[in-house]
């Protein structure tokens, strides 16, 4: 008599409740952090952060992008969520207690993740966790990390420069931070063309490609890091190339002033983004995956062993 045995279909999870209640609960995170988003969009304001009003939209298209389908989500789970909901909302409060900025800036990123847990358990943590700490690129720098940066930025993009255009065959030496050209031109790089917000603003781009690419984790980690030398590098063309219009077009060049304070900003990033592939092509033609065939086994060695099949029929 065979036995029949009945294997019971997976419990589908629902797909449209967690997002009503993440939509839901993110509102209310939304409401409750609102003076906090007013204050960082007065910030958002000044060029060096501009790229803060476009970080959350690029954190929405990459949670649409990395999306997985819902589980189920036990009760202990959501208990958890709320666990993590909690200790965000006691970081604010430490952080508004004692006037920390930043702290009370970056709570709003564990809260959210709570409420992705809630909405959908640890595996919509896995698919949203990474688009939720992208949010970071939308804090400000405290002040003292901003102003421990921009100064060795400065020097860094004075001195680069200078011994660029020594290279080229001019007449360039530096003086601090300026830049003398020619027949005493002062060219002073400010602290505005340090590269600092070229290096902010092309780091979080190169966090949002690598959660996109699919690439092995080694080379994900090398964008990231090659991000910051090329966006200096990229800061030093624009300082070389505005020293060449000055030279050409005269001292006082209109042209050459609109070029370094506004045009240059919005050729660097394409730049920028050509050298990252080219590095991505790099990479593409000087390592190659192998994949390796499981093994087959040949018709010698199933008579060799004399070993048959079995069968995974009960009777």
């Amino acid at each position: 008599m065979a036995v029949t045995k009945t294997v019971e279909a997976p419990v589908q999870a629902d797909q449209v409740t967690p997002w009503y209640i993440i939509g839901g609960l993110g509102a209310v995170v939304l409401y409750a952090y609102w003076n906090t988003l007013v204050f960082m969009s007065s910030v958002w304001v000044s060029a060096q952060y501009s790229h803060g009003f476009l970080i959350p939209i690029f954190t929405g298209v990459l949670i649409a992008m990395r999306r997985e389908p819902f589980e189920p989500v036990p009760t202990s789970v959501r208990w958890a969520g709320v666990g993590i909901v909690v200790a965000g909302i006691a970081m604010r409060l430490f952080a508004s207690y004692h006037h920390l900025n930043t702290p009370d800036m970056l709570s709003i990123i564990p809260v959210l993740a709570g409420v992705f847990v809630i909405g959908g358990g640890w595996s919509a943590l896995r698919w949203a966790g990474a688009p939720l700490a992208f949010l970071v690129f939308m804090v400000p720098l405290p002040t003292a990390v901003e102003r421990g940066l921009l100064n060795p930025l400065q020097h860094v993009a004075t001195n680069v420069s200078t011994y660029t255009m020594q290279t080229m065959g001019l007449d360039a030496w530096n003086e601090g931070n300026k830049i003398v050209i020619g027949d005493n031109f002062p060219l002073n790089v400010e602290e505005q063309c340090s590269g600092l917000r070229m290096a902010t603003i092309f780091l979080a781009l190169a966090v949002a490609m690598s959660m996109i690419i699919e690439r092995p984790w080694w080379q994900k980690t090398l964008i990231i890091v090659s991000a910051i030398p090329i966006a200096l590098l990229v800061n030093v063309i624009r300082i070389v190339i505005t020293a060449l219009l000055f030279m050409v077009l005269g001292q006082e060049s209109e042209f050459a002033k609109t070029f370094f304070h506004d045009l240059a900003g919005w050729f660097m990033i394409p730049i920028a983004l050509g050298l990252m592939y080219l590095e991505i092509q790099l990479l593409d033609h000087s390592f190659i995956d192998e994949e390796i065939a499981p093994p087959q086994t040949s018709s010698f060695d199933k008579k060799t062993t004399g070993r048959r099949p079995v069968s995974t029929q009960v009777r």
